[in-house]
Order: C-alpha cells, then sequence, then structure tokens
C-alpha cells in the first residue's frame, strides 16, 4: 500500500498484470489480447498494462501467435516452457514473472470474462490485496457443476483454512501478495488454498462463467482429480484420521467377532461361515481405500521434498529486464 500511495503522489501510472497461462490456444490468444486492450482503452485508460502469456508447450499453432503479437506490441511478454509442467505449476510461475502493481490470472478460452477487470481494479484501488472472482453461475454442463459445488461444500468442511467455494484462482493479487508467492518456494503450489491461507485482506467479487469461445479444453478426469488430491492432502487432516478411526472400529469388531465365534464353537454352536467371506471382502476394500489415501499423501510429500523447479523455461519474449 505504501509503494501505491508514494507512485500515486508522484503522479506516476500504476501497471496492471494480465497473466494468461496458454496451451493449445491458438484460436483464442489473438482475440483474447484485442479484447483485454480495447477494456483498458475503454474502461482503464489511466493504467500503463502488460499481457504475460506463459505457454505450457502447445502443439498447436499458439507459439506463433504469441511471437507475431509480442513483435508487434513490447507490452505483451511471452514465457515458453520446454514441456508441459501441469495445470498449477505454470501459471503460478507466471503470476510471479508479472512486474505490475497487481496481478490478474486470466483463464485464455475467454470463461473468465476480460469485462471483470475494471472490477477487480476497483475493489483493489479499495484496498483489498486480494480480489476473488467467485462463480456464483456458469454455463458450463449442470452435472459438472454440481460435482464441483460437493466437493467444494466437502472441502470447506474437513478444510484447516477457510476455503473459498467456486474460486478457480481467477482475480486479482496486489503485488505484495506476489511477493509472497515468490518467496514461498512450494513445488506444488495450489493458489486457490494459498489465497484462503495466507491472510491477506480479500474480498470476493461474484460473476456469471462463460462458455469456452474456441477450441477444448485440457481438463479431464486426471487433471480433475489432481486438483481434488492436491487440495485434500495439502488442506485436510480428516481423511486420514477418518480412515484412522474407521480401522479401530473395524478392528474392534473383528476381535468381538471371534471371540463371539469361539464362545460358540466351545459351545458345540454350528455356524454357517459362508457369511464370512463379504465380511473379508468388505475388510479388505477399506484396507485398500485406507492406503490408497495415505498413498496420495504420500505422494503430495514426495513432490514437495524433491525440491524440483515450478518449471523450466525455453524461451521468454520482451522481458527486456530478465
Amino acid at each position: 500500500m505504501e509503494e501505491t500511495v508514494t507512485q500515486s503522489a508522484v503522479g506516476a501510472r500504476k501497471c496492471i498484470s494480465i497473466m494468461v497461462p496458454t496451451y493449445n490456444e491458438e484460436e483464442n490468444v489473438v482475440p483474447l489480447s484485442e479484447a483485454i486492450i480495447a477494456e483498458f482503452a475503454k474502461s482503464l485508460p489511466q493504467y500503463d498494462y502488460e499481457i504475460v502469456f506463459i505457454d505450457n508447450c502447445s502443439r498447436d499453432t499458439t507459439r506463433e501467435k504469441l511471437r507475431a503479437l509480442c513483435a508487434g506490441n513490447p507490452r505483451i511478454k511471452a514465457i515458453f516452457n520446454v514441456r508441459n509442467f501441469g495445470q498449477f505449476n505454470s501459471p503460478y510461475h507466471g503470476i510471479c514473472q508479472t512486474s505490475g502493481d497487481c496481478t490478474i490470472p486470466l483463464c485464455a478460452d475467454f470463461q473468465d470474462p476480460v469485462e471483470m477487470i475494471p472490477r477487480l481494479v476497483a475493489e483493489w484501488e479499495r484496498g483489498y490485496k486480494v480480489v476473488c472472482a467467485v462463480k456464483t453461475t456458469s454455463r458450463e454442463n449442470r452435472l459438472m457443476r454440481f460435482l464441483r459445488t460437493c466437493y467444494y461444500k466437502i472441502i470447506r468442511k474437513m478444510s484447516s483454512v477457510e476455503q473459498i467455494e467456486h474460486f478457480t484462482g481467477f482475480g486479482l493479487y496486489d503485488r505484495s501478495f506476489v511477493d509472497v508467492l515468490r518467496e514461498l518456494d512450494d513445488p506444488t503450489p495450489f493458489i486457490r488454498g494459498i489465497v484462503a491461507e495466507l491472510g491477506f485482506s480479500k474480498v470476493e467479487v461474484p460473476y456469471e462463467q462463460a462458455k469456452r469461445r474456441a477450441g477444448k479444453t485440457s481438463n479431464n478426469f486426471n487433471t480433475l482429480y489432481d486438483a481434488a488430491m492436491l487440495s485434500f492432502t495439502t488442506y485436510t487432516k480428516t481423511p486420514i484420521r477418518a480412515v484412522m478411526l474407521l480401522g479401530s472400529l473395524l478392528m474392534a469388531l473383528s476381535v468381538g467377532g471371534g471371540i463371539l465365534c469361539a464362545v460358540l464353537g466351545a459351545l458345540k454352536f454350528d455356524i454357517d461361515l459362508y457369511w464370512l467371506i463379504p465380511v473379508i471382502g468388505f475388510f479388505s476394500s477399506i484396507q485398500l481405500v485406507g492406503l490408497g489415501l495415505v498413498g496420495e499423501y504420500i505422494l503430495t510429500l514426495r513432490s514437495k521434498i524433491m525440491r524440483r523447479p515450478l518449471v523450466i523455461e525455453e524461451e521468454r519474449l520482451n522481458f527486456e529486464d530478465k
């Protein structure tokens, strides 16, 4: 806040960074950059801007389009990764490479409305360090939204920090928050959880998520599962403790059942043991679920202690100072 006040005092124009992660977005990067520039000219002419694209090794002509954009406008920058580093690392790294007074991450497919940028900036100027854009309605598949809603409610109840429902990371982050992100040194960052965890002053702004403008989404079951498990294993202890308590209860029931069978056998009662087959199957399935859950926690821990870099860059465009 002090730096912002100082800039205003000397009459300097504040700079707003727009960060756009891309993967096979050849049909969207040019229209999106044009829409962003038009929005600044229309609604935010008093601000400077930079647009930072970070490409996660696209297989189409996205990089050629980005090269042309950077050649035509020095305020458009691009980072090319040597390979696809996933849905979390690349955007997080892109945010950390911005240089504006605040940063707005924006999806390349137009599902994050460009028209929201002035609303986010207005809340930032009121003093909020983090402005969270929250999806109150969406034009996505109804079943998918229902499943997302269930997921958010479950993680919110289990998490040790207050999670934000239907917050995907789209919003505005003050430079002071971005500076903290640079210092976290987290090899598996989950920006939605970090926003809730760090405690910066924040406000929620509702919006309707639009349909993808063009192209095919890269989200699938694996990417959605990765997001859910990273959130669970990073910010919750409830699942692993619930499995432990369930195991303790089943162990007690097994001991009691064993004693009962021994007593009935000693009293010469005929006992039909076929019912033990589904019981054993049930216990075995509980064990497998528990082992799988423990494995997810171990995988998250493993990725954190390996200290791999967030991404490895292949090339930068229009980053003269880096």
